[in-house]
């Protein structure tokens, strides 16, 4: 699948994948930032943003759509970085094309199977239960949310996704049919007997469980050139609730 993708600065690449309910929008300040040292390519999953929809979502087709993406543009020695999805995607790419990567970032994700979140299905049917028929504008959007997402912070980060299907009708930009009826698929892990032995960094918010000390051992086996730097006070979004730290953070590993 062909993807939607951004691109800012010129140098080496880089790729920056978006988690799930996210769009490449949301990873735009730090690309420009980025973008003065490297040619960054931040692309829209499918079934997220401007990509195009399918009733396949797992990581096996994000991980064929990220390989089209980097034949497309001709990508070598990558530095890749991916957020909860998408860096569940990037460990799976990295085990499966090693060749391709010079160094892997993953934020505040780990190869831990579990249960649905409750958290996600929550947000797919609030999401799923508004009445766009009643809605003339975004905020419309955030008061119906509200009762479901009492969070400002989290509704607005989801009201991202709303756009004008035409002159007349908001509507979300995302495939939620889809992402509903294959959630399950998005909280597996990656049962490749591979290793990645190139350089790379765990991110993870203090304030996070995504990436727990007991699941540390199980990602040094799978990835032993790993390191993992926690950022105190940081939720699930690090890059967002700690950018300063968080840019600190990679550009130290970025420069090794």
């Amino acid at each position: 699948m062909k993807l939607f993708c951004r691109q800012f600065g010129s140098g080496p690449p880089m790729v920056i994948l978006h988690g799930l309910f996210g769009i490449s929008d949301n990873w735009v300040s730090l690309a420009r930032v980025l973008g003065e040292q490297y040619t960054v390519y931040v692309p829209d999953l499918r079934n997220h943003g401007q990509s195009p929809h399918s009733t396949m979502f797992n990581f096996n087709v994000l991980e064929d759509d990220l390989l089209e993406l980097t034949e497309e543009y001709k990508l070598e020695n990558i530095v890749l970085m991916g957020h909860s999805l998408g860096g569940k995607t990037a460990m799976y790419f990295a085990l499966h094309h090693p060749q391709k990567i010079k160094k892997l970032v993953i934020v505040d994700i780990s190869l831990r199977k579990s249960g649905v979140n409750t958290e996600h299905q929550a947000l797919i049917d609030a999401m799923l239960g508004v009445d766009f028929s009643k809605v003339s504008a975004r905020s419309d959007v955030d008061k119906q949310l509200v009762e479901k997402v009492p969070g400002q912070r989290l509704r607005q980060f989801l009201l991202k996704n709303v756009y004008w299907r035409d002159n007349k009708t908001l509507d979300w930009r995302l495939n939620l049919e889809a992402i509903n009826e294959n959630l399950l698929n998005v909280f597996e892990t990656a049962d490749i007997s591979s290793q990645y032995t190139g350089p790379v960094l765990f991110i993870r918010g203090g304030h996070s469980d995504y990436i727990r000390d007991e699941d540390i051992a199980e990602l040094k086996n799978k990835f032993p050139g790993a390191s993992v730097k926690t950022i105190p006070g940081a939720g699930h979004w690090v890059h967002s609730d700690s950018p300063g730290e968080f840019l600190e953070a990679l550009r130290a590993f970025l420069d090794q």
